[in-house]
């Protein structure tokens, strides 16, 4: 027997399912060079427009002639520099929480902390929708793994009252296909109720939402004993790249000790540090970021929403289009490309069957007229577009 992979290959295109990588010939930022052509773009997570900020590019030009290009080691062996400690020290500071740990990417944040908290004869239980990273970090535990119905306090009680040794409850603070935030004050009773610790990816909320940007967590008021873990990563609103785990002592001790994907890999750059300490000194800073951000989300609800255009619910940078079907996503996408608009269709296995999607991400470094251009695109290339299938 044999890998047949053309034949998996060819069953993916004729479902509209199948993926290709759009070549970025520029920086990041609203107009971009995507495959020789010039293009607005909605599909950056580059929330508060920090990816190419002056400050950032030179605090990493800075960090990489003091410190070098490459991290050399793991961070247990000779590889936890002293810009890594400060930005530690830095994410502790913001988050309000003892301790933070560096990680290379938000996907090793995941996978080390479920696997090091959890293993078998314990339960983890997850938000269906959650981040693939999250699911597959479950799934790898060896823990007795459950799914629970989205956003759904009461889902979640039924599957504790069934847990059995040690508990995690995890979830994203804003998903991401959706950009809806998880009802976290409602799924923290329930897991302190059944004495479950409460675990949240924060990945899309962090800079973008609470008073300060210190995302979902402190929109809603709560703190390390509702929360104990707390997972950000660095290359959404920060702008850089990376991920950490923000927590107690304790949870940081034991991580360094037992998370694999952070004991067995080598540090990220330690300019790379350099630079997201200048991201998080901008975000910290310059408040008017989410104040713009905030401000183009509700221009662009108001007139999809004028346009008969179905939005989920969302209030975040995060402004999905359902379609429906895979093919006429596909067909929207392209419409509006030729219009000289980049936003990515959003197909299964990403998202559910039958909910295809057009995921429209903003930026604070968008401008209003930007967003009036994307609505009058939208308006043409919808209207044109053909109906659903039978």
């Amino acid at each position: 027997m044999s890998f047949d992979l053309a034949a998996r290959l060819a069953e993916r295109r004729a479902a509209d399912l199948y993926r290709q990588r759009p070549l970025l010939g520029s920086p990041q930022g609203p107009l971009v060079e995507v495959d020789g052509r010039r293009l607005l773009a909605f599909c950056s997570n580059d929330y508060l427009g920090l990816a190419n900020h002056p400050q950032v590019i030179e605090a990493w030009r800075a960090g990489a002639q003091r410190w070098g290009v490459g991290g050399g080691a793991s961070h247990l062996v000779i590889g936890h520099s002293t810009p890594h400690h400060e930005l530690e020290e830095a994410l502790a500071d913001f988050t309000g929480r003892p301790r933070a740990l560096l990680f290379s990417t938000g996907y090793m944040a995941n996978l080390g902390a479920v696997t090091a908290l959890v293993g078998k004869g314990d339960s983890v239980l997850e938000d269906r929708l959650n981040h693939a990273s999250l699911l597959d970090a479950g799934l790898l535990s060896g823990a007795r793994f459950s799914r629970y119905l989205h956003n759904d306090a009461q889902s979640l009680a039924s599957r504790l009252a069934k847990a059995e040794g040690n508990t995690l409850v995890v979830c994203d603070g804003v998903f991401s296909m959706d950009g809806d935030v998880a009802d976290l004050p409602a799924l923290c009773v329930e897991a302190r109720r059944h004495d479950a610790w409460m675990m949240v990816d924060d990945a899309h909320g962090f800079g973008t939402l609470g008073a300060t940007g210190g995302g979902v967590v402190e929109q809603f008021g709560l703190g390390i004993d509702e929360v104990p873990v707390l997972v950000g990563t660095l290359g959404k609103a920060f702008g850089t790249a990376g991920a950490f785990v923000a927590g107690s002592d304790e949870l940081i001790d034991t991580l360094v000790q037992f998370a694999r994907p952070y004991i067995y890999t080598t540090s990220q750059p330690p300019a790379l540090a350099c630079a997201t300490l200048k991201s998080l000194e901008l975000l910290r800073s310059e408040h008017w970021r989410r104040e713009h951000l905030a401000a183009l989300i509700a221009r662009f609800r108001q007139g999809a929403a004028t346009l008969g255009l179905t939005l989920m619910e969302s209030d975040t940078a995060i402004q999905p289009i359902l379609v429906g079907d895979s093919g006429r996503a596909m067909a929207l996408s392209q419409a509006l490309r030729e219009r000289g608009i980049l936003v990515t269709a959003i197909r299964p296995p990403t998202v559910p069957a039958g909910s295809a999607r057009l995921r429209v991400t903003l930026s604070a470094a968008h401008e209003q007229a930007q967003v009036d251009q994307l609505l009058d695109a939208l308006a043409q290339c919808w209207a044109q577009l053909p109906g659903e299938p039978r």
